[in-house]
């Protein structure tokens, strides 16, 4: 396996995670949140898709599926298109609100094509490249996918817990 189908295969595993998660959910349990400081489902997955895209766009030097596809006016937060919901205090959770799992998912499903495509092209050699110079040490390539995995799991298996708190 090389580093391509290693990193494939993580992002299919939060796709899997993402669609069970949403699947049959109304759009009211979609959005619902067991304290006023917590997240919803729909918070979750729609954040964790966001900054999927805005990171993989930036590496890949393409622009996000949030405005390329449309997807921020479907959606039609009261955000910034550029708003991926880092640092978003309870009102702007709740903010966050989808007329169905359908959107939530179709546009995850759209990024994570981006992000395969984007992957299936990588050599091994390509995780090096330093793609972050803000950081101390500079972030490379393969240090930011494992960030983006690693945000994508741990927000997927919040949602997953949330899930089986209001079901």
């Amino acid at each position: 396996m090389n580093s391509a189908e290693l990193l494939t295969d993580a992002f299919e595993r939060v796709r899997e995670t993402v669609h069970e998660v949403v699947d049959g959910l109304s759009p009211d349990r979609l959005a619902t949140r067991p304290t006023d400081d917590s997240n919803s489902i729909a918070w979750l997955v729609w954040h964790l898709t966001r900054v999927q895209d805005d990171h993989i766009a930036d590496v890949a030097g393409v622009e996000q599926v949030w405005t390329a596809g449309g997807w921020a006016e479907r959606f039609g937060l009261p955000l910034p298109p550029s708003d991926t919901g880092y640092g978003h205090d309870a009102r702007a959770v709740d903010a966050v609100r989808v007329e169905s799992g359908e959107l939530l998912t179709g546009y995850y499903d759209a990024v994570h094509e981006q992000t395969l495509r984007y992957v299936a092209g990588l050599k091994d050699a390509d995780l090096d490249r330093v793609v972050d110079e803000a950081w101390d040490p500079p972030v490379t390539l393969g240090v930011r996918l494992v960030s983006v995995i690693n945000d994508d799991t741990q927000h997927a298996g919040q949602a997953a817990f949330l899930r089986g708190l209001i079901i």
